[in-house]
Formats: structure tokens, sequence, C-alpha cells
């Protein structure tokens, strides 16, 4: 006959029995644990880039590239076709305004010059002889009408004489008309005279005003000539730095071809080159931040110009310090066209994990898990980015390149 247990029996093995449960249980949730640390994905803190969500403000840039350039600088071209006859200065050199830096073969020039001052001397002639000739016909045709204002005296005379003739029967009526015929012939004669007066002086005056139209022009012609000759003798236009010559002594130089250039290298401003696609995002005036390394200097739009090359558009940008340490002539730098600024905006540091604007998959972190959380990405200035939505202040976000985990939801952060 079976003999019941003891009330204390029971409760000992009851224990045994909820130890070993509660043991088996801790064992499988370690074996969990540690399944899933070996094979779930994680990710050191140190090895990623973090950026807490802030509220600020934000500038919404361009970017372009850039290079330093003098403010001023002119350049100086060959004004005809010679060859470099003797070099005065030296590439590098400061030269002050007028200072002679070369010459250039002027004999072309020289004789052009005298061929002009000859044609000039034969219009000169021109209308001297014009001039003489026009008094001596004027001269011979005076002669001819004093002589012929006796004859009309002579006729008269003879006409009157006749007609008194006549009223008395002594003449007849043919010797009458013959005497008043001779009136008109010679009144006729007289005036032709007095025509050929005025006809010789307006041709003449017509020959001397395109005789001094001619030499007029023959005379701009040396204007020009002179002009040039000055031009051989190539100066600084104004006090600078020598950063281009025509060094070579015997050099052929074509017309229009550069022989000299002047800089100024105390103020500077900045060339930028940039996508024409931009182009629709630029006004004059536009603030502009002028990078190099970790120096920033401020600026503005000033010019944009109107041509476009190889689907890139130029503009020039005038800084608040021209003058700046930084600045040398041709160097490169960063620059950043600001289209628009935002302020109270959240905002969070620039990095890889962002690209370009939209919505965008980004990790936020939450404890010791990164969750994918889509983001709107709006204004960027090239350092932080706006937080357009998704996201509130205070979270975290990588900014680090994370793109081998994009198709996972959550990461694993190790400390």
């Amino acid at each position: 006959m079976d003999t019941a247990l003891a009330p204390d029996i029971i409760r000992r093995r009851r224990r045994r029995t909820l130890a070993a449960a509660a043991a088996a249980l801790a064992l499988a949730c370690a074996a969990a644990w540690g399944i899933n640390r070996a094979a779930g994905p994680s990710v050191s803190l140190s090895d990623i880039a973090v950026a807490e969500i802030r509220r600020g403000s934000i500038a919404n840039t361009v970017s372009a590239a850039g290079v330093v350039v003098p403010e001023h600088e002119e350049l100086v071209p060959s004004p005809i076709q010679s060859r470099v006859a003797k070099v005065h200065a030296k590439l590098g050199q400061q030269v002050a305004a007028g200072e002679l830096l070369l010459e250039l073969d002027d004999r072309n020039v020289r004789l052009a010059l005298d061929g002009i001052r000859e044609q000039i001397a034969q219009q000169d002639n021109r209308i001297l002889g014009l001039t003489l000739d026009m008094d001596q016909k004027r001269k011979q045709y005076a002669s001819a009408i004093e002589l012929l204002e006796l004859d009309l005296q002579s006729t008269r005379a003879k006409r009157e004489r006749y007609a008194t003739l006549r009223a008395v029967g002594a003449v007849s009526g043919e010797d009458m008309l013959t005497a008043e015929l001779n009136v008109q012939r010679t009144e006729v004669q007289l005036r032709q005279q007095k025509e050929l007066i005025e006809d010789n002086r307006r041709s003449t005056a017509s020959g001397v005003e395109g005789a001094r139209l001619q030499k007029s022009i023959l005379q701009k012609q040396l204007d020009q000539q002179r002009i040039l000759l000055a031009q051989t003798q190539v100066c600084a236009p104004f006090a600078g730095m020598l950063t281009s010559l025509a060094a070579e002594e015997g050099a052929a130089v074509a017309v229009g071809q550069l022989v000299a250039k002047v800089s100024d290298l105390g103020n500077y401003r900045v060339e930028a080159t940039l996508s024409d696609f931009h182009t629709r995002l630029l006004s004059p005036g536009q603030a502009v931040r002028v990078e190099q390394g970790k120096q920033v200097l401020a600026g503005r739009v000033h010019t944009i110009l109107p041509e476009i090359q190889n689907g890139t558009v130029k503009l020039l940008v005038a800084l608040e310090q021209p003058s700046h340490a930084l600045l040398r002539n041709k160097l490169r730098v960063d620059v950043n066209i600001v289209t628009e600024q935002k302020t109270n905006v959240l905002v969070a540091d620039s990095g890889p994990a962002f690209n370009g604007k939209g919505r965008q998959a980004v990790f936020v972190l939450r404890g010791g898990t990164a969750h994918k959380a889509m983001l709107d990405i709006g204004a960027s200035d090239g350092k932080a980015v706006e937080i357009a939505g998704g996201a509130q202040a205070g979270e975290r976000v990588i900014i680090s390149d994370v793109s081998r985990y994009k198709e996972l939801d959550s990461i694993r952060i190790q400390q």
C-alpha cells in the first residue's frame, strides 16, 4: 500500500523543478542573445559620423570653381605687324605708369608717314595750282569784258546815230537793222564772258574743296600713323607688376598680339565657373562665400557674363576684402553662391548620407539602435542641410556613408 509523501518533500521537489525551468529559460535567452550578437548587423559608434538635429539658420548655395585674378589689369596688344626691336623691362618687375617696357620695329610706320606727308603736299600743290589758274582766267575774262564793253559803247553810239539819220531818210532800213544786230551781238558776248567768270569760279571752288577734303582724309591717316608710331614704344598703362611680356628680341608679333600685361596685385576679385543649369538661380548682388582651406572670404556677385561656353557660365565676384593676405594671383578657390537664406529651421551637419534635395532614407539613432527613417532634405550650404520633415530637434542621425546597410531597416550600434 502506497504511503503519502510529506508536504516538505513535495515543496522541495517543486522548488527544484522551478529552478531547473528558470535555468533552462536563462540558458535559452543567453543562447538567443549570442546567436543574434553573432549574426545580426552592427556597427561601432566610433566608425560612423553622427550629427544632432538642431534649430538654426542655413543658406541654400550653388557651388562653383573659382580662380583669383587681379581686380585691375590691362593687356597691351601690338598695334602693328612687326618684331620686337628692344626689351627694356623684365617679367615680374614692378613698373611705374608710363615706363617704357619694350620697343617694336617702327620702320614701316615711318615709311607710311612719309608717304602720307607727300600726298598731303600734293594736295596743297593742287589747291595752289587751281587757285592760280582761276586767277589767271579771271584776268583774261576781265580783259575780254573790258574790250567788249568798249565795243558795246561803240555799237550803241552807231545805232543811235543811224536812228537819227533814219528819221530823215539818210540811212536805209537794212543799215539800221545791221546796227541793231551788232548791239545785240555785243551784249550776248559780254554776258557770256561774265558767265564764264562765274563758271570758272564755281569749278575752281569745287576742285579746291575736293582737294581740301582729300587732304583732311590724309591728315586723319597721318594722325593714325603718328599714334601707331607712339604705340611702338610699349609703355606701362599704370603702376603695377609686369605679369606678361614678349621678352625675346627679334620675335615677330602680329597685329593685336599680346606683348605685355600689367596687373595690380594689391587688389583681387574672383572669376567663378559653374554649370549653365544654375543660370536661372543667379543674379547680380547675391552673397558669395569664397573658401580656401578653412579660410572664408565674403563677397558679392558683380557681373554674370552673358556668353555660355561648353555648358558653363562665368561670373565675376567682388570681394569685401580684395587685398586680403590669403589672396594670390591664379589661386584656385571654392565659391559658394547664396541663392536663398533660411532662419529658425531644423538643420544637421552635412555628410555622405545625404544626396541632394528631396525625400530620402536616413538612419536615426534611438537607444542602441539606428532605425531607417524617411527624411525630407531641403536647402544645403555644403556644411549643413535642412531637415524639412521626418525628424525632430535633438534626434541624432548617421551622416557618414552607410550605403552597405541600405537594405536593412535597423542597425545595432556598439558603444
